[in-house]
């Protein structure tokens, strides 16, 4: 494991394309909990809203790689260390997509990773498959990404819970038993 200089109160709810994350946090902040957004997709709007279409951005991996990634180290460096927040996805999982899309891992994110710090990271197991207007990826890539995603926080040596497919409240309530 890394050298975490920092221990944070944060939780990490991830996993591959459509296995409930956001579903997940939205339901602990609706409880309460500080949570954090799902940058790939806040990327994919906030781009299309100065009218670039989801191929056109998500053609250009590595940029679009690192917008997220920015988005993400701006987002963790503004939160607390003491809160308790739940984040929708973390810094790691950029190094899964990287693998996945065959991408060199940039200095930017080893440099971010090696400043990470989670106490526990939530693994939601998948759900079936759902295609919206964000996601490029297939049910096969969800398999490959999702498994990517395990590897990664496994070699980087976090505690992992992996959380069972349930109706969307009790998937929260075994999250925060877990906690």
């Amino acid at each position: 494991m890394m050298n975490r200089s920092t221990q944070k109160n944060w939780y990490v709810v991830t996993g591959g394309p459509s296995t409930g994350k956001t579903t997940v946090i939205d339901l602990l902040q609706k409880q309460g909990y500080i949570t954090t957004i799902e940058h790939a997709r806040h990327y994919i709007d906030t781009m299309r809203n100065e009218g670039h279409s989801v191929e056109e951005i998500r053609n250009n991996k590595r940029k679009f790689q690192l917008g997220v990634l920015d988005m993400q180290i701006e987002q963790e460096a503004s939160i607390k260390a003491k809160d308790i927040v739940f984040l929708d996805r973390a810094i790691p999982d950029a190094l899964a997509y990287y693998q996945f899309l065959k991408l060199d891992y940039d200095e930017k994110l080893i440099k971010a990773i090696k400043e990470t710090s989670y106490k526990k990271i939530f693994i939601l197991d998948r759900l079936p498959f759902t295609k919206d207007y964000a996601r490029t990826e297939n049910k096969e890539d969800q398999k490959i990404i999702h498994q990517l995603i395990i590897d990664v926080y496994k070699d980087l040596g976090f505690p992992i819970v992996f959380v069972p497919v349930l109706p969307p409240l009790e998937r929260v309530k075994y999250i925060l038993d877990n906690v």
